[in-house]
C-alpha cells in the first residue's frame, strides 16, 4: 500500500515529486525517499518518518551544498540546487512489509552499480529465492526488503534497453506490484510495470508522470492512461508506449486517454465518496499482501518470519488471544480455526479484562494480542502481564515498528495498509487472514492436518482474494436494496453460531460504529434465553448461514425467527437453496471452504452498515464519539 511516483519531462521535478507525495501519505508515512538523475548521476534522500522528515532532509542536503560552494573560493562549483535537481526522477512513501523502518530501507532502491533505481508498492513472493540467487552470482544488497530485488534483476537484464530489463525482471518476478525504474544512462526514459497493485500514467505536454494513485499528479494534469496488470509502460516525455510483459515483440497496446472529473478530494479517495468504501474494495488486496509470500508452492506455510522455538508447536499447553473491539472478533475467527485445524486449546479474552482478573497463565502457554495499530493501551498492558507471568507472547499488528512489535517475543504482520476509515474493514479481513495463517501453520508443524488436507487447504486460501473481489462486485446492489428497505428500523439482530458467530458480533458492531442504530448480536441457541422477546415484524435479524457443521440448526433458529414475524436476511454460501427457503432475502458467497467461509460473509456486512449510513447522510469516515486507536485506558 506504499505511494509511488515518477516524472519525466522538460521541467526540475524534485518539488514536483515532493508534492507528489504529499498526496499519498495516506498511503504509507514510515519512510520517504527522492531520486533525481543530473549530469548523468542520480542522487538520492531519504528520512525515517514522514514527509516533513523528507523535506527537512533535503533542505540539510541543499545547505550542505551551498556551504561547499560558499567555501570554494574562485573554483566553478554547481549551483546550490544542481545536485538535486534533474527533469527525471522518482519518490516513495513507504508502509513497511519487509524489513523495519529504517533509511537503508527507504525507497528508491538501486542496483550494485547506482545505475537502476526502482520505487516498488506491493508484495514480492519469490523475494527469499530470488536474494539468494543474486547473491550467489555477486550482487550485494544493502537492505532488508524484498522491493530491493527489482533493481538487481534490472541490473541484471540490462543490455543497454531499460524496457527490456524491466520485461526480463517482470519474468522472474512472482507476487502482485507495480514499479517504475530509471537507469543514470537514460536521461529521458522511464519504464513502470504493473502485477495487479495500481499505476496509473498522469499525460501533459512534454511530460508525463506515473503513479499509484491519481492525487500524486492531479494538480499538474487531469489527463491519464490506465495500465492493465502484465502490462509495461515506457515513459518518454510526453510519449507513453504500453506493452504487453509477455510479448517479446513489444506490440503497442491502443489505450483510451481519459480526463480525471473529479474534485480533489474525491481523488484522494480513489474517486470513491468515502475511505470506507475504498477501503472495503481494498480488502482482496490487502489479504492477498498478508498471505502472499507465506503461502509456499508445496502447499505449506512458512512463517519462519516469526522466530518462535522451533518446539513451540509441540509443547504448547493452551493458547490465548487477547484484543479489543474489531480485533476481539477476528480473534474468536482464529479460535475456532486453529481449534479445528490445530487441536489446540484456545481461549479467548477481552484484553480489557483479562489484564485486571489475576488470570493463570505461564511458561507452556502462547499468548497472541491483536492489534491493528499496535498502541491499544489494554492489549499492551494485557501482553505485558502473560509475559511477565512466563508465557510467549506473539503480537499480531498492521504496524512495523509499533509498542507491541517492542513489547512481545514474535510478531506476525498484517499488510493492510493505512486504514484512514475509523471503522476498521479491510484491517479486521487482514487479521482473519493471519489468524488462518497461523492456525494452518500450527497444524502443519503439530502433524494435525495431512500432506493432502493441507494442500487443499492452502488452495482454498490462496483463491480467497479473487472470491472476494467477487463478492464485493455481485452483492453491492442487493445489499442496497436491503439497507433502503430497513435503514428506517430502530433495532437490528444479528445471530450465528459456531464459525458463524464472531461474523455477526462484527457486523452488528459495523452497525453501530457508524449508523447509530441500537444493535446486538448473539448465538442463535442462546435466542429462546432472552433475546428472542425483542422480536416482532418491525425487526430486522441479520443471520449468517453459510456452509457448516451446524447449518441445520441454524436454520431451525431462522424458522423461530419467521414464526415471530421478524424480516430474516440471511448471509449464506452460493447454491445452497434450503437458506434461500428459509429466508425472506439472501446473500450469497462464494463457495469456499467453511472454516475460510467468515472472511467472505462479514463483507455483505460492511456494505449493510455502510450502505444504512450513507441513507442518513452520516459521516462513515468519522463517526462520532470514536478514535482510530484507543491507547488510553
Amino acid at each position: 500500500m506504499c505511494g509511488i511516483v515518477g516524472y519525466v519531462g522538460s521541467r526540475p521535478c524534485r518539488d514536483l515529486l515532493i508534492a507528489g507525495l504529499e498526496k499519498l501519505e495516506y498511503r504509507g508515512y514510515d519512510s520517504a525517499g527522492i531520486s533525481l538523475l543530473y549530469d548523468g548521476q542520480i542522487r538520492s534522500v531519504w528520512a525515517v518518518g514522514n514527509l516533513a522528515n523528507l523535506r527537512v532532509a533535503v533542505d540539510a542536503r541543499l545547505n550542505g551544498v551551498a556551504a561547499v560552494a560558499a567555501n570554494n573560493g574562485g573554483a566553478t562549483v554547481a549551483a546550490p540546487e544542481a545536485e538535486l535537481e534533474g527533469r527525471i526522477g522518482l519518490a516513495h512513501t513507504r508502509w513497511a512489509t519487509h524489513g523495519r523502518v529504517t533509511e537503508e530501507n527507504a525507497h528508491p532502491h538501486s542496483d550494485c552499480a547506482n545505475s537502476v533505481h526502482i520505487v516498488v508498492n506491493g508484495i514480492v513472493e519469490n523475494h527469499a529465492v530470488l536474494r539468494r540467487e543474486l547473491s550467489d552470482q555477486g550482487h550485494q544488497f544493502s537492505s532488508e526488503t524484498d522491493a530491493e530485488i527489482v533493481a538487481h534483476l534490472i541490473e541484471r537484464h540490462y543490455r543497454g534497453d531499460l524496457t527490456e530489463a524491466v520485461r526480463g525482471a517482470f519474468a522472474d518476478l512472482r507476487g502482485h506490484y507495480a514499479f517504475v525504474a530509471m537507469h543514470k544512462d537514460h536521461p529521458e526514459t522511464l519504464v513502470g510495470a504493473r502485477q495487479e497493485c495500481p499505476l496509473i500514467v498522469g499525460i501533459a505536454e512534454d511530460e508525463a508522470f506515473l503513479a499509484s494513485a491519481i492525487p500524486a499528479f492531479m494538480a499538474e494534469t487531469r489527463t491519464i492512461q490506465q495500465i492493465e496488470s502484465g502490462e509495461i509502460v515506457t515513459l518518454r516525455g510526453g510519449v507513453v508506449e504500453i506493452t504487453e510483459a509477455a510479448d517479446p515483440d513489444r506490440t503497442p497496446v491502443f489505450r483510451e486517454i481519459d480526463e480525471v472529473t473529479w474534485d480533489a478530494e474525491a481523488a484522494e479517495r480513489g474517486g470513491y465518496p468515502t475511505f470506507m468504501a475504498k477501503e472495503i474494495a481494498e480488502q482482496p488486496d490487502a489479504v492477498a499482501e498478508t498471505i502472499a509470500d507465506r503461502l509456499v508452492d508445496a502447499g505449506r506455510i512458512d512463517l519462519s518470519e516469526l522466530g518462535l522455538p522451533d518446539d513451540l508447536p509441540q509443547t504448547v499447553r493452551r493458547i490465548v488471544i487477547v484484543a479489543c473491539g474489531t480485533s476481539y472478533h477476528a480473534g474468536l475467527v482464529g479460535r475456532y480455526a486453529i481449534e479445528q485445524w490445530a487441536r489446540v486449546p484456545v481461549e479467548m479474552d477481552i484484553a480489557s479484562e483479562y489484564r485486571y482478573r489475576d488470570p493463570v497463565v505461564g511458561s507452556d502457554d502462547l499468548v497472541i494480542g491483536i492489534t491493528q495499530s499496535g498502541e491499544t493501551a489494554d492489549t499492551l498492558a494485557a501482553i505485558r502481564l502473560a509475559r511477565d507471568r512466563g508465557a510467549t507472547v506473539l503480537a499480531l499488528t498492521n504496524v512495523l515498528g509499533s509498542q507491541v512489535t517492542r513489547d512481545a517475543d514474535a510478531t506476525l504482520f498484517t499488510r493492510a495498509g493505512p486504514e484512514i476509515g475509523v471503522a476498521a474493514t479491510k484491517t479486521f479481513t487482514a487479521q482473519v487472514a493471519a489468524m488462518y495463517l497461523l492456525g494452518l501453520w500450527l497444524g502443519q508443524e503439530r502433524g494435525t492436518l495431512s500432506d493432502a488436507e493441507l494442500a487443499r487447504l492452502v488452495g482454498e486460501l490462496r483463491a480467497i482474494p479473487a472470491k472476494m473481489e467477487e463478492t464485493i462486485g455481485s452483492v453491492d446492489r442487493q445489499v442496497q436494496a436491503i439497507a433502503r428497505s430497513h435503514h428506517d428500523k430502530r433495532f437490528f439482530l444479528y445471530l450465528g453460531r459456531n464459525i458463524g458467530l464472531p461474523i455477526c458480533l462484527e457486523g452488528a458492531l459495523k452497525m453501530k460504529e457508524i449508523t447509530y442504530i441500537p444493535s446486538d448480536a448473539y448465538a442463535a441457541g442462546e435466542m429462546k434465553h432472552g433475546p428472542i422477546a425483542l422480536l416482532d415484524e418491525t425487526t430486522p435479524v441479520v443471520v449468517v448461514a453459510n456452509n457448516s457443521p451446524v447449518l441445520d440448526k441454524v436454520l431451525s433458529n431462522v424458522a423461530e425467527v419467521r414464526a415471530r414475524g421478524a424480516d430474516v436476511v440471511a448471509i449464506a454460501t452460493e447454491g445452497a437453496g434450503q437458506v434461500d427457503a428459509e429466508a425472506d432475502q439472501t446473500i450469497f458467497v462464494p463457495r469456499s471452504d467453511w472454516v475460510l467461509q467468515p472472511i467472505l460473509a462479514i463483507v455483505p456486512l460492511q456494505l449493510l452498515a455502510y450502505h444504512t449510513a450513507r441513507l442518513a447522510d452520516l459521516n462513515v469516515d468519522q463517526p462520532r464519539n470514536l478514535a482510530k486507536t484507543v491507547t488510553v485506558e
